[in-house]
């Protein structure tokens, strides 16, 4: 049974204020609440003063928190509660309580007018002992999007010490914002207590430039973070969005694709360790090329460039979170003209790297291109025939016809024809062309008579006519001839 003298003993106006004063001093994180006769601010007014600019940084209750209940001067009725999922608590002589979504000081208030049926100025304080865990969910251009639980860092409820998860500590984890975010809209949602969910946005952009933003970062229970897909790609802002903290580790193995004008278009896996590899065209390819996982790596890994390759139109495909697909056009010339490093994008596991076939040669830049980590550091083409040294010779790319018959030793003589040559060419499609081309060592780069060689083309010097009749009856068709032989043991077709 109640004691009245201690219920009437709490019932004086002036004990009952000395009371409240005292507690407040002796217990200053405690919410309290009195029943009292104006009635208290209804809740929906305090969610409409919430606005999309500011988050609400009120501690909520919710299954797995533990909190302890005081009824003053009725230790009795005071107690621990874990709070179950549900929300409801089970109180002596009241019963059932649901304090979920309420903040310490609103699950009080209800405290309290359920006692008031029973105690006359109930003065009741319910205080955090230990927060649960906080569960968020991560969403949109992350690395792993999900669900994660967050630990809470130093103390909890008692202890002043505690830090509750980060917006940066929870991308983290999702492993790191992928190429493809708009880093300056992420959004915050979170439900304020039993009332509408409310959503701020975050500028992370500006928190790399200033280290500051207007808005607590700190994460609830149950918040839900959304990265967007960025609408534009800006090279400059990506780079230095990889070097953030939260971004994706750059050390993460990526799976790319390059096609085009390369040597060996085919799957990469591009690495920071130098183990890495793929099948392409041509065979499989093992490297040792190290650093960021960019877009020369993975052309590096590919063999290099080929000739035709028009470096300033290189296309980088890139899927994106929302199924749809992002474009990127890279000008690999800037990089080797102006240093512009931005156009050496970080490469983005799924990324299709195209680079175009160039519709002009220019003898100039074909010459430079040569020299650059984009080219291969040799190809091999073959020269047979009345040249010196007939056979497989290995040549700087971008090397001329001219400049491989003067690799292979010359011409033999006065055995070979010095007016035309045969150059034949293995295309990608598997097909063969075989053209004449008029010799002259005095020309410079031109496709008519001193075309840049692929790599496998075979040039063939035929005899001259002198040659020609000095031989023997009996010679086999000369070099051409078992050239020709050769390909066509292999099937393939003349155009």
């Amino acid at each position: 049974m109640l004691n009245r003298g201690l219920l009437k003993f709490i019932a004086q106006p002036i004990i009952g204020i000395a009371l409240l004063v005292a507690t407040n001093i002796a217990f200053p994180s405690a919410s309290f609440a009195q029943r009292r006769t104006a009635p208290a601010r209804p809740r929906t007014q305090q969610r409409a003063a919430t606005t999309s600019n500011q988050i609400d940084t009120n501690y909520t209750l919710g299954g797995g928190d533990l909190v302890r209940v005081n009824v003053f001067e009725v230790p009795e009725y005071s107690n621990e509660y874990q709070i179950p999922p549900g929300g409801a608590i089970n109180l002596p002589l009241i019963g059932s309580v649901s304090v979920l979504g309420l903040t310490t000081e609103q699950a009080a208030d209800e405290i309290a007018r359920r006692f008031s049926r029973f105690l006359k100025r109930p003065l009741i304080s319910v205080n955090l002992l230990s927060p649960r865990p906080i569960n968020v969910f991560v969403a949109g251009e992350v690395t792993r999007p999900g669900a994660y639980t967050l630990s809470l860092q130093g103390g909890a409820g008692n202890n002043p010490g505690v830090q509750y998860p980060t917006v940066l500590s929870a991308l983290t984890t999702a492993q790191g914002v992928t190429q493809s975010a708009d880093i300056t809209q992420v959004q915050l949602r979170r439900r304020l207590g039993r009332g509408p969910e409310q959503v701020v946005t975050l500028d992370l952009k500006d928190l790399t430039r200033t280290g500051r933003l207007p808005q607590d970062i700190t994460l609830r229970d149950g918040d839900t973070i959304l990265v967007p897909t960025a609408t534009t790609f800006n090279l400059a802002d990506a780079r230095n969005t990889s070097a953030a903290s939260f971004a994706a580790d750059p050390t993460r193995p990526r799976t790319v694709v390059v096609t085009g004008e390369v040597r060996r278009p085919g799957s990469y896996l591009v690495t920071t360790s130098g183990d890495a590899g793929g099948g392409g065209i041509g065979g499989n390819a093992q490297q040792s090329i190290t650093g960021l996982p960019t877009l020369t790596r993975a052309i590096q890994l590919a063999g290099g460039i080929t000739p035709q390759a028009n470096i300033r139109n290189v296309i980088i495909r890139r899927p994106t979170r929302t199924g749809s697909e992002q474009q990127i056009n890279v000008n690999l010339w800037q990089l080797l003209t102006s240093g512009d490093v931005n156009q050496d994008a970080i490469v983005q596991d799924g990324d299709t790297i195209f680079i175009a076939t160039s519709t002009e040669t220019n003898s100039a830049e074909a010459v430079q291109l040569a020299t650059t980590t984009l080219s291969p550091a040799v190809v091999q083409v073959g020269v047979v025939g009345e040249v010196k040294r007939p056979g497989p010779i290995d040549i700087r790319p971008n090397s001329t016809l001219n400049q491989a018959i003067l690799a292979a030793g010359g011409l033999n003589d006065a055995r070979a024809n010095s007016q035309k040559v045969d150059l034949i060419r293995v295309n990608p499609d598997g097909s063969v062309t075989n053209r004449q081309v008029t010799l002259d060592f005095k020309n410079p780069i031109n496709e008519q008579t001193n075309p840049i060689l692929r790599e496998n083309d075979i040039i063939v010097v035929g005899r001259s006519g002198i040659a020609k009749t000095g031989d023997s009856i009996g010679a086999v068709g000369g070099p051409l001839g078992t050239i020709l032989n050769v390909l066509g043991f292999f099937g393939l077709r003349f155009r």
